[in-house]
């Protein structure tokens, strides 16, 4: 599994301009007028990952599969959208069917470029955005409410679960609070999930700054930083121009251009890792000679469930997992290498899939 992560932000901050360099397509058109994204545009990008690389070059895998992460540029919001303004309704509609929010901030100066509101304040910006979806689950939670009732008179425990989980979270909302706020106890967690609350949504923060600030960040960005330190989320730093360039050179030239630009690495792979912090994923990997492939969990998945991501089959008649450590296969030169130091584990249902572990399944037909 991969994940679908949800670009939201006003118009003209930079949404369709960072998807398109993170999909390397044209498939959304950056324009600079509000809604030149009408439908959400979907893109899958493969996740970097250099041990998968490693992994296949000692295996000798003939096909390299890594795993994917799947980004949907979601038309600009503005002020009002929770009761229809712009293309509210439809916009809302979309954020409810992704894992995570990019919640993209201008953090740039361009007089080229207008910004609806007519001036640039990223934490003002983020306050807009929050406060529609917390509106949007104030008048779904409303809703909900009204028609449980006859369900809960007639002692529906699961409308009951609804009822308490709902208010738990409307009371949060009326505090000004999102939804993610609430603590949820383990056995309610599924069901909190399947309420599918806008603000209960991780949020990533990407400040778009221009190209001279990409490396450091600037004084609005460390205005976002702060605010999400204060909120529990995370943020990262990119320049969506930047991005733009280097997603139409080689590989060789991207890395030239990175260097130059004081970046480390492209933001695609910052933004794909603080997504996977911010959902708490890992990988596991299966690796053999037709091929080596990245599979994405969530952290503290059990060995079944890691099976059944792979297959359903797997899960079911899941017998055990031969299970190889990435830095022991990296040292004993592959499977046979790990296993001849007794380095290959037999591991059952109980346990808790690590992040980079090499794993081959046995299961019952």
């Amino acid at each position: 599994m991969g994940f679908r992560m949800g670009i939201v932000g006003l118009p003209n901050v930079g949404k369709s301009t960072l998807f398109n360099a993170l999909t390397r397509t044209a498939a959304a058109q950056a324009a600079n007028f509000p809604f030149c994204t009408i439908e959400p545009n979907v893109g899958e990008v493969a996740v970097p990952d250099a041990r998968l690389e490693r992994l296949a070059e000692i295996a000798g895998s003939r096909q390299v599969i890594p795993t994917r992460m799947t980004f949907v540029d979601i038309a600009g919001l503005v002020k009002g959208a929770s009761k229809g303004e712009g293309l509210g309704n439809q916009f809302l509609h979309n954020i409810r069917e992704v894992d995570a929010i990019a919640h993209v901030l201008r953090c740039f100066e361009d007089g080229d470029v207008t910004h609806v509101e007519g001036r640039v304040d990223p934490v003002a910006d983020a306050e807009t955005i929050e406060t529609e979806l917390m509106l949007a689950d104030l008048e779904s939670i409303e809703k909900r409410l009204a028609n449980l009732s006859r369900k809960i008179r007639g002692g529906d425990k699961e409308a009951v679960q609804q009822e308490r989980l709902l208010k738990a979270a409307q009371a949060a909302l009326e505090a000004g609070r999102p939804a993610r706020t609430v603590e949820v106890e383990a056995e309610d967690a599924r069901a909190w999930r399947n309420l599918q609350l806008l603000t209960t949504k991780p949020v990533l923060y990407v400040c778009n700054v221009g190209e001279e600030d990409a490396a450091t960040g600037n004084r609005w960005s460390d205005k976002v930083a702060r605010m999400a330190a204060a909120e529990g989320n995370a943020h990262v730093i990119i320049s969506a121009r930047i991005e733009e360039e280097i997603s139409q050179l080689d590989p060789d030239e991207a890395q030239m251009f990175l260097e130059e630009m004081g970046l480390k690495e492209a933001g695609l792979d910052r933004l794909i890792r603080a997504g996977y912090e911010l959902l708490q994923l890992e990988t596991f990997f299966t690796v053999g000679p037709k091929e080596a492939r990245a599979w994405t969990i969530r952290k503290g998945t059990l060995a079944p469930q890691a099976a059944g991501v792979i297959h359903g089959d797997f899960e079911k008649g899941f017998i055990r997992a031969e299970t190889i450590s990435y830095e022991d296969f990296v040292t004993f030169g592959g499977e046979q290498g790990a296993k001849e130091a007794g380095r290959m584990r037999s591991e059952g249902k109980s346990y808790v899939v690590q992040d980079g572990d090499v794993m081959h399944f046995l299961f019952n037909t």
